[in-house]
């Protein structure tokens, strides 16, 4: 019985070690920071329920922590446009493009991105 119990937990680890390691590799990705300046590109998109939702096409380059530069094109659904001047840290992944942002605060940047944010 223990031998199956610590077989069960063995598979348990493997398996759930497996789905982050997948999920990292899907979704993760390098970090770079951008500032937002414009409003972006408004448009509209529906969902798969037939919903019109408003959508805000950017493009902007963005910094690594080592301030190596990467054009970076995402969109934000949103019922208005991101706030100007904010900061956001963008993942980027090479087989998916953007897989997501968040806002970030100007001292949670790495010293090398910020500096090319602020044309340094």
């Amino acid at each position: 019985m223990k031998k199956i119990l610590i077989g069960l937990g063995v598979a348990i680890l493997i398996i759930f070690g497996g789905l982050q390691i997948a999920q990292k590799m899907i979704m993760g990705g390098e970090s770079y920071y951008v500032q937002i300046t414009t409003n972006g590109e408004k448009g509209t998109s529906q969902d798969s329920n037939g919903t019109t939702m408003n959508k805000y096409d950017y493009d902007l380059t963005g910094y690594n922590e080592d301030g190596d530069s990467k054009d970076l094109a995402f969109t934000a659904y949103r019922d208005r446009p991101l706030r100007k001047e904010a900061y956001l840290k963008i993942t980027w992944n090479e087989k998916k493009g953007v897989t997501g942002y968040e806002e970030v605060q100007e001292s949670d940047i790495p010293a090398d991105a910020l500096n090319q944010l602020k044309g340094a």
